[in-house]
């Protein structure tokens, strides 16, 4: 199976896939927020804040590593995107680090299945298009590196983020 047919698209609320794992795109006290991240906090239940709150926090680029709770997956992995500044501030490495740490870490639990929000494209601003085509490089390249991971799947929640990655997936086929 080729690398382009390990990711998927998917249009719905990522707290209702049913994955090893899925990706939280949190602030960086990783304790709740709004969009996905409030989302993925209100599903789970309290039990998700109690042990972010262990945490201590996770800086721009990096990903920890939670229980699911209430969640129909096993694992939440929380990363940190970018805050989108104008694209001169290292914003697409950040991005890019933000994907290639959660995928390392859902490896590192032998995680087989990975659900992705698209990150920092809500209230961070990052530009759509210009973070789907990050994010599908650096899965694609990541998911070389880590056969243990099958499938990884864009869960989209509007429909402007489902085109842009949509798009770039038939591109690529």
């Amino acid at each position: 199976m080729s690398v382009n047919d390990r990711i998927q698209l998917a249009r719905g609320d990522i707290t209702r896939f049913e994955v090893d794992a899925i990706v939280n795109a949190a602030n960086s006290t990783l304790l709740g927020g709004g969009g996905v991240d409030g989302a993925i906090h209100l599903a789970a239940g309290p039990g998700l804040l109690e042990e972010c709150r262990t945490l201590g926090g996770c800086p721009p680029g990096e990903a920890r590593i939670t229980g699911a709770y209430a969640l129909p997956a096993t694992w939440v992995i929380h990363t940190v995107g970018p805050i989108w500044r104008g694209g001169t501030n290292g914003e697409d490495q950040t991005l890019a680090s933000a994907y290639r740490s959660s995928l390392a870490l859902a490896a590192s639990v032998e995680a087989r299945t990975v659900a992705f929000p698209s990150i920092s494209t809500g209230i961070y601003g990052f530009p759509i298009d210009r973070a789907a085509s990050i994010s599908l490089t650096t899965i694609r390249n990541s998911l070389a590196t880590h056969p243990t991971i099958e499938t990884v799947t864009l869960v989209c929640f509007n429909d402007a983020n489902h085109t842009a990655y949509a798009t770039l997936l038939d591109k690529a086929s």
